[in-house]
This record gives structure tokens, sequence and C-alpha cells, in this order.
């Protein structure tokens, strides 16, 4: 499912236009991308979790040469599906 088939089934489902459909999805994207920035988590009880997790400096291979070369460390978001979500795909 991309974004455009996702604002179709919002607004299908919660009887919303396309235009408003667009404008809470984007809503929602800014707000969790805002909370992870600052280093808060965001969770959606029952569907899952997002999370800013650091990742240290590691050693790497090239896989053309085989070359060891460093990767630097950085963060990274993590999700982790709640057990609602869990369940009801199983």
């Amino acid at each position: 499912m991309n974004k455009a088939e996702l604002i179709d089934q919002i607004a299908s489902q919660a009887e919303l236009s396309k235009a408003d459909a667009k404008k809470a999805l984007d809503a929602f994207v800014n707000a969790t991308t805002g909370a992870l920035k600052s280093g808060d988590r965001v969770a959606l009880v029952g569907f899952g979790s997002w999370a800013v997790s650091s990742r240290s400096e590691r050693t790497g291979r090239n896989p053309q040469t085989g070359a060891p070369i460093k990767i630097k460390a950085k963060k990274v978001v993590k999700f982790k599906a709640g057990s609602d979500l869990n369940d009801t795909v199983q």
C-alpha cells in the first residue's frame, strides 16, 4: 500500500474527504517525526511504538574489494509492533 492508497482507505473508513484524510495523515507523520527528532518515543497502544536508538560505530567490509571500512555511529528509528497488531497478522 502506498501513500495515495492509504489516504483513500482513511477517507473511506473515517468518512472524510481525500483532502482531509491527506491533511490528517501528513499531520500524523509530522507529529511523529518531530517527537522522534526530539528523542521522544511514540506509542499507539495495541498497534506499536516507534523509538530512536543509537547504533555504535562498527567495522564492515566493502562488498567489491573485501577491504575493511569503518561505518559511522548513527541514530536509527525502530518500530516494535504491538500485541493487537501481531495477533491480527498471525
